[in-house]
């Protein structure tokens, strides 16, 4: 399980999956330069599938899982990409361990 960090209830939760981990790390580090987001946990799936979450702003979180999701394609695959405007703190607890 992951550890979320958090700022506030009303920040966004970005979610990109990759298959392979190149694909993950370009994904993230595009996420942390297109937008100011925390990085926020990341979950190794197995079969060499990773998911990176990021928080903050909708807009901030909307820009950079779509710089994520576009590194993610060019560096490996995307198989998902996905922002939750303000998730419920029990979605949080549940999924990230919070």
């Amino acid at each position: 399980m992951a550890t979320v960090t958090t700022r506030g209830p009303a920040e966004a939760l970005g979610m990109v999956e990759t298959k392979g981990y190149i694909a993950a790390i370009a994904a993230t580090d595009a996420m942390c330069k297109a937008a100011n987001v925390t990085l926020a946990g990341q979950v190794q799936i197995g079969n060499a599938f990773v998911c990176t979450f990021v928080r903050g702003d909708v807009g901030s979180v909307r820009a950079a899982v779509d710089a994520g999701s576009q590194a993610a394609t060019a560096n490996g695959e995307l198989v998902s990409a996905h922002v939750i405007a303000r998730p419920e703190k029990d979605v949080l607890d549940f999924f990230l361990g919070k």
